[in-house]
């Protein structure tokens, strides 16, 4: 890869673990395409980490698009913002598609797209403005994290930043946008990454992305040639096409060779991680001032019709999304929001799309999603994938027991569910669950 674009540089380091999966990246050269205004949104007032939003509007509201409809005075929180303009029809408990349920609004819309007569580009000079107006555009990680950008930009004082990591590697099977992101609007990317780079005084900034993907090296270097004031200061990096080389730890290995030590974060070893369409995002909302209201998902799998690479209202119900990719070419096994190695499998299309949501799949009975789950038989695969270096058979076996102290000896906090455990064991062991049910125990045993 480096040798086909000259001045791309190769990871630093090579985190340990992880798994081969095919990618099926069946949507990579379809672009991204508008869909037609929905009828209505229902806006989850839990779209991120952290503390979900309270409404700021009542049944019969008229809004339009970009006006703030939820907030939280919490710092980790990111409002929420009508995505269409039209009639706030309602406001109360709403059930996403993970099935919990929480606040959210209802707007019907009128159809004119009307946007609120208060946007305005912010004015942006310092880290504090900074800060401030990322979270005014309520932007949360667009890559499935869902963390509020604002927290990870607000860093404090005392920790010296040197580096921002651009993650563009979008490792998950299946999705795209973030590939289509980098194809069609480089320009943003490259223009966020300065902006970024200068405000907040870091001296490199690395997009990061995975060797399989030459196209987007090829018009990201062209435009960084071009733009010469932008110097060595932005670097494209090749990584390996290895699952979870977008994981935040390990994208921080791979580009700069720093450990981020158990219960750290990158800012303690001098970096900011942030997802490609996210600093794409900054871009266009320094200049324009309009807020995150929309966002780019992957609709595929060999249930769907039609598969696409959309651009939705946040809100927007997914039925509606796989309606206008032609609905189901049969009835589908299993429908998951997000990846298939990280994502949440969902039973019912009738919720609505949250900020986070990067894709929604549908797979057919040909696809055997599930293997038949047998008893261990010791061989020690998951330990050896875990990019965490877990031992998630003794995870499991205490977390059966509810052994709250031994699930802290190992440590069972530093997983970050990746599935690469569940993935290569032969016996079917579902660890994923067993990792979720031990930091339940955890919670619980710290509540008491």
């Amino acid at each position: 890869m480096s040798k086909k674009v000259a001045g791309v540089l190769k990871a630093v380091r090579h985190g340990r673990g992880g798994v081969s999966v095919s990618h099926n990246k069946n949507t990579a050269e379809m672009p991204v395409e508008r869909m037609p205004i929905p009828s209505k949104v229902v806006l989850s007032m839990q779209q991120h980490i952290g503390a979900p939003c309270s409404p700021t509007v009542k049944v019969g509201d008229i809004v339009s698009v970009g006006q703030v409809v939820g907030d939280s005075e919490s710092f980790v929180s990111a409002p929420i913002h009508a995505t269409v303009s039209g009639k706030v029809t309602a406001v109360g408990d709403i059930r996403l598609a993970n099935g919990i349920i929480t606040k959210g609004v209802t707007i019907e819309s009128d159809g004119e797209m009307r946007l609120y007569e208060g946007i305005k580009p912010p004015v942006v000079t310092n880290k504090k403005e900074l800060a401030k107006a990322v979270r005014e555009s309520g932007l949360v990680g667009l890559g499935g994290a869902g963390f509020p950008t604002h927290v990870k930009l607000n860093f404090p004082d005392d920790k010296e930043i040197d580096t921002l990591v651009i993650n563009a590697a979008e490792c998950e099977p299946y999705i795209t946008v973030d590939y289509r992101e980098c194809i069609e609007n480089a320009e943003n990317v490259l223009k966020g990454a300065e902006l970024i780079r200068k405000i907040l005084g870091i001296k490199q900034v690395i997009i990061a992305i995975e060797d399989n993907k030459p196209k987007v090296f090829e018009i990201m270097k062209e435009i960084a040639d071009r733009d010469n004031d932008k110097g060595d200061a932005i670097k494209l990096m090749t990584l390996a096409s290895r699952y979870p080389q977008g994981a935040e730890k390990m994208m921080v290995l791979s580009a700069t060779g720093r450990k981020v030590p158990p219960g750290k974060l990158p800012a303690d070893v001098g970096c900011i991680v942030i997802n490609v369409a996210s600093v794409a995002f900054i871009a266009r909302y320094i200049e324009t001032g309009k807020p995150l209201v929309s966002r780019s998902i992957t609709v595929d799998g060999g249930a769907i019709s039609q598969p696409k690479n959309l651009r939705v209202p946040i809100g927007t119900n997914i039925g509606d999304i796989i309606e206008y990719c032609g609905g189901f070419k049969e009835e589908p096994r299993k429908l998951i929001s997000g990846g298939p190695m990280m994502g949440i499998a969902i039973c019912s299309t009738d919720a609505p799309i949250c900020k986070q949501n990067n894709a929604i799949l549908a797979f057919d009975n040909r696809k055997d999603l599930i293997k038949k789950e047998r008893d261990c038989i010791r061989c020690g695969k998951c330990v050896d994938v875990c990019p965490m270096s877990l031992m998630p058979t003794l995870i499991e076996r205490y977390a059966k027991i509810k052994d709250a102290e031994s699930l802290k000896a190992y440590s069972v906090n530093v997983c970050m569910e990746c599935g690469s455990c569940a993935y290569c064991c032969p016996s079917g062991r579902p660890l994923v669950q067993y990792m979720r049910l031990a930091k339940q125990v955890l919670r619980e045993e710290s509540a008491k």
